[in-house]
């Protein structure tokens, strides 16, 4: 494996061999698998899960692993293209990246979404002008627009919990939260379900779409898989029989890289919380599942968030044991 991109690229037998791998290293560990093996993190915005996980997984696997974000280096990192640097930092990413690259056997990069065009971002402009500078293997640990190792976690977690495919309904809902977020969870997310066969809906307020560009290529997953997708803002309708519901907040499309018009628009949708009244419908065993960090009392109640729905801690951890298969394939 030279690159871990997006599930797309991998076909579903492929996938579910990563997900076998991934519980055999839980029940059988393998410490010096990667013995002498480096991975180089780079961060241009802020994790806890991505990070950690990742640092555990080859410390796990018998190898090691730095991290570098642009807080951290004493000179100071810019970012932006096309600049003059007579400012503060004295080092460009063009530089840095195939430099920290090449002190690992692989490097994995996380790069946010501007959130100012949506169609750059949607193209992942960013992380394919970084990716491109390199020459070792690499990892999406998230981009403006993808997130495979949340994607590839959140599979093993179906899967633990015995959600069926073909007849599984999977809903992906969109919550309050007091800032703009990135797309690339929500569009991770559907496309798993889609992946897996499930049927997917994505309930959300007006204004708050998931771009064309992200359901089409949901919706040929599904097309693929036996699958469906569809988009609703009817609440009732979405969790009717519903398996699972995935909370995620997200920026409004209608008014991408308008801060104060997107501000306008969520802030009569304080009541978009995740509660038990909106398990009514669903199905009695429906669980609960967010990427983390989440916001108490913001996106999803206290007594859903703690109580038997919830399964974020488990999905959590199967981040570590899903990047451990990874890394496995990659470095092996």
């Amino acid at each position: 494996m030279k690159a871990f991109n997006d599930l797309a690229d991998f076909s579903t037998e492929e996938i579910s061999a990563l997900l076998e791998l991934s519980n055999r290293l839980d029940e059988k560990p393998e410490p010096e698998a990667l013995k002498g093996k480096v991975l180089s993190l780079l961060f241009l915005s802020p994790s806890l899960r991505t990070l950690a996980s990742f640092q555990a997984a080859m410390t796990r696997l018998g190898g090691g692993s730095f991290v570098i974000s642009p807080e951290m280096s004493i000179h100071g990192l810019e970012t932006r293209p096309g600049i003059v640097m007579d400012g503060a930092a004295a080092e460009h990413i063009r530089e840095a990246v195939p430099v920290i690259a090449s002190y690992g056997d692989a490097i994995g990069i996380r790069a946010f979404a501007e959130r100012r065009n949506l169609e750059h971002d949607l193209a992942d402009t960013e992380f394919s002008s970084l990716i491109a500078l390199i020459d070792t293997p690499y990892i999406n640990m998230e981009s403006a627009s993808n997130h495979p190792c949340q994607s590839l976690a959140d599979w093993k977690t179906l899967d633990d919990l015995g959600i069926p495919t073909k007849s599984g309904k999977f809903v992906l809902s969109w919550a309050y939260h007091p800032m703009s977020l990135p797309l690339a969870v929500p569009a991770a997310s559907i496309h798993m379900a889609a992946m897996r066969g499930m049927d997917v809906t994505v309930l959300r307020p007006d204004g708050f779409e998931l771009p064309e560009a992200i359901m089409d290529k949901a919706r040929k997953a599904a097309e693929a898989s036996g699958g469906s997708l569809c988009e609703t803002d009817d609440r009732v309708q979405a969790m009717e029989g519903a398996h699972i519901i995935y909370a995620k907040s997200w920026s409004s499309t209608r008014h991408y890289g308008d801060k104060a018009a997107d501000e306008e628009l969520r802030r009569e949708l304080v009541h978009w919380c995740i509660d038990e009244p909106w398990f009514d419908n669903a199905r009695s065993d429906c669980r609960f599942m967010h990427c983390l960090p989440v916001r108490r009392g913001v996106v999803v109640s206290e007594r859903v968030l703690d109580g038997l729905r919830s399964v974020v801690i488990h999905e959590a951890r199967n981040r570590m044991l899903a990047q451990m298969a990874v890394l496995h394939q990659m470095l092996g």
